[in-house]
């Protein structure tokens, strides 16, 4: 069979798995995922293996891709905890009667097949598999060329605990080519058996999903993160936050990419933490007045702000105050996540409301941008758009609706 015949193919069985995932109970897809969560550490060796393959092919960033016994264990405890949250299918979200007696209710239900696209982070394939399976929707996982060994490993693990828990393997399935022309026919929508593409990766690969898809698309842009220092910071949790915010991991797309210090407070709070970053191996490249008042800062260029390093690398800007920091995020960040330090009530309130992302934190590191961190087990992605879902997708999130009305033999005139 050609590509385009197993592809189709491919649709086709995972809307039938839609179908029984959609009218099966919560317990069996939850000891599904208790399945899977088994099956990932009874085969630790052969994911291990498979991926020392990939990141021995690899040529970009190896942090994202590389898996050892510690990421092991927390991929699948990871999907574990996903299968202890509440069932997010069948909720009743609103319901009311209305005076010719029908009884309407607003009901959650899966979305149906998801098509979930991702580069270099193996974890995404647990991760998606667990919160579609969790939220009834039958997957079709296309990993980057680099993941693909890792990945197909974990899908192996994943079919057989579906098997296990008596659903079929195909409501979790991979592209098992690296092959680019399979990711436009997931675009295309297979036939109509695609109801939702999940772009996860580079700017390059979420911009070619948007510009061709010919179904929904939920967009998750670059992490581009800011974490802003107000004069009110206190420059010992300041220091702290900056710290963790940039260097605990720097290529997840929760990574701060650039400091703004209030001038006020700059000559106070910027040294030290320039400092403690420098001891880190982090780059600062900085503007002008940051550079006058620390030294270690590069010259920033322009192409520096609006920048996702996703390395140990930080622009850094002196801003002269709230209105000043508010602005230059909206012109230079992608609606992930900023966060404020801030002692000052209503400068943290106003902050928190004006600045329109996804996530905003205050008095907080920006790597809290997470699903895990949120209670939601897990995530398939962070959405950075304006429509939902928005933020980190978990289960409850990765749900549509429908009404359900009710009625004693009501004609309408």
């Amino acid at each position: 069979m050609s590509l385009h015949d197993d592809m189709m193919a491919m649709g086709r069985v995972a809307r039938a798995a839609a179908g029984a995932l959609r009218c099966g109970d919560a317990a069996t897809r939850s000891a599904a995922i208790r399945a899977m969560a088994a099956q990932v550490r009874a085969r630790r060796a052969e994911i291990l293996a498979a991926n020392a393959e990939d990141v021995a092919a690899a040529t970009g960033l190896i942090d994202r891709l590389r898996l050892d016994e510690g990421r092991i264990e927390s991929l699948a405890a990871a999907l574990e905890a996903v299968a202890d949250l509440p069932d997010p299918l069948g909720r009743e979200t609103a319901r009311w009667g209305r005076p010719n007696g029908l009884d309407i209710a607003r009901v959650a239900v899966p979305i149906g097949v998801i098509g979930m696209i991702f580069e270099s982070r193996p974890n995404v394939a647990a991760d998606a598999a667990a919160i579609c399976v969790r939220s009834g929707n039958a997957v079709i996982l296309r990993s980057g060329s680099d993941a693909l060994r890792s990945c197909l490993a974990i899908h192996g693990a994943i079919a057989a605990g579906l098997e296990a828990a008596g659903l079929p393997a195909s409501a979790v399935q991979i592209v098992p080519t690296a092959d680019r022309d399979a990711v436009g026919l997931l675009l295309g929508g297979l036939g109509g058996t695609i109801d939702l593409i999940i772009p996860r990766g580079g700017k390059a690969l979420v911009e070619r999903v948007q510009r061709e898809a010919r179904v929904a698309v939920l967009g998750h842009l670059e992490g581009i993160c800011h974490t802003y220092l107000h004069e009110s910071a206190d420059p010992a949790m300041a220091l702290d936050i900056v710290v963790n915010a940039k260097m605990r991991r720097t290529s997840i797309c929760g990574a701060t990419e650039c400091l703004l210090v209030d001038r006020a407070a700059a000559p106070n709070l910027l040294p030290p933490i320039v400092a403690a970053l420098r001891a880190r191996g982090c780059v600062l490249r900085g503007d002008e007045e940051s550079r006058a008042i620390a030294d270690g800062i590069e010259p920033a260029g322009d192409d520096d702000w609006g920048r996702e390093f996703l390395a140990p690398i930080l622009a850094v800007k002196v801003v002269g105050a709230l209105d000043e920091a508010i602005a230059f995020i909206a012109a230079h960040g992608s609606g992930h996540t900023d966060a404020i330090v801030a002692a000052a009530d209503a400068a943290a309130e106003r902050f928190l409301a004006e600045v329109d992302s996804a996530i905003v934190v205050r008095n907080a590191s920006t790597q809290f941008a997470d699903g895990g961190e949120f209670g939601f087990g897990a995530e398939i992605g962070i959405a950075t758009g304006r429509m939902p879902p928005r933020g980190p997708v978990g289960p409850e999130q990765l749900t549509s609706w429908k009404y359900v009305v009710r009625g004693s033999g009501q004609t309408r005139p």
